[in-house]
């Protein structure tokens, strides 16, 4: 949440910015003229990726400064039938599948995974939780609005605690809800989770015996939402280790990680593929035999640019169980 007497407008968060091309000055300025709830150029040219969360280097949260005054001002320009769709979510068909007792409860929110991502030997036992009661409303922020999330927090870990189980969180989104942002609304989180990289490098590690290493080079493609909890990235560079994959030194990675773009590609699309393409290119010049994804909405966005380019393009979990014999490496 904005902390305005932790500022110091020092301008890191937007000097930063791969988005917009500002000097110190412009920056400390823009900042200013928010704080004081004033529109600033910047509520116009922000893509809504959260990164400057994690470059303000005194923890003063300025995306939140910035996605509130979005929403005041209506100055990101999403259609209403963007917006609608983010109002669909809660009504989906909520569903708990049954599993093994001893096991976790993996959620899925309302996303669309590819094909067999949560099969296999991994996941194998764990009931699953989707639909629209588990929805997490962090992709509010991708609308240039904060309030459904405020609004519905509560409801959310509710909702989650009424499993009665520990949680394991595929979706970033909702990971960085229940880690970071419920800390802004005072809720206590009464459950036990973890991400899903957490359980997979927990998996991989305690049977390293069934691994057969990949040796291949593979670029991450790093979510928005990892900006709030970025302490986990720790997490891809073990598995990674752990079923034989280089992750190659780019350009465009961890801090620096470029947004796939599917938060803005229908309402800036010209600026949406230049980014593609920087993306993509940057991961064939590192040498990286595939790009790999974690965010089932980053995974849709980058097939194509990804194919076009023949890169092959990989869920993270369909990775893990290649290592394991589920699944062939494509050629």
């Amino acid at each position: 949440m904005w902390d305005s007497s932790k500022c110091n407008l020092c301008g890191d968060c937007l000097t930063r910015c791969l988005y917009v091309d500002y000097d110190k000055s412009k920056a400390a300025g823009d900042i200013k003229l928010l704080m004081e709830g004033k529109p600033a150029d910047i509520l116009y040219k922000c893509v809504t990726c959260c990164a400057c969360y994690e470059y303000c280097p005194t923890g003063a949260d300025p995306f939140d400064l910035i996605l509130k005054m979005q929403e005041q001002t209506h100055a990101f320009p999403i259609s209403k039938e963007g917006v609608g769709m983010f109002g669909l979510a809660p009504t989906i068909p909520s569903r708990v599948t049954e599993g093994d007792a001893d096991k976790p409860v993996l959620s899925l929110c309302v996303m669309q995974l590819p094909e067999g991502a949560v099969e296999g030997q991994m996941f194998k036992g764990m009931p699953v939780a989707t639909g629209g009661d588990f929805f997490c409303y962090v992709g509010y922020m991708h609308a240039g609005m904060e309030s459904p999330l405020a609004q519905n927090a509560k409801k959310f870990i509710d909702n989650l605690a009424a499993l009665g189980r520990e949680i394991v969180f595929l979706h970033d989104d909702c990971y960085a809800m229940v880690d970071a942002k419920v800390k802004d609304y005072g809720i206590n989180v009464p459950f036990k989770y973890m991400h899903i990289l957490e359980y997979m490098r927990n998996y991989l590690r305690d049977n390293q015996s069934k691994i057969t290493r990949l040796n291949k080079k593979v670029a991450y493609q790093r979510p928005c939402a990892s900006r709030f909890t970025p302490g986990k990235d720790v997490f891809v560079d073990e598995i990674f280790e752990l079923i034989g994959v280089q992750r190659p030194s780019r350009k465009y990675e961890r801090e620096t990680a470029l947004c796939c773009t599917g938060a803005f590609v229908r309402v800036y699309p010209q600026l949406a593929a230049e980014v593609q393409a920087k993306n993509v290119d940057d991961a064939i010049q590192a040498g990286a035999d595939a790009l790999i994804t974690l965010c089932p909405m980053c995974d849709r966005v980058l097939r194509k640019p990804t194919a076009e380019k023949n890169l092959k393009k990989i869920y993270i979990t369909d990775l893990c169980r290649m290592a394991l014999g589920e699944k062939d490496f494509p050629d």
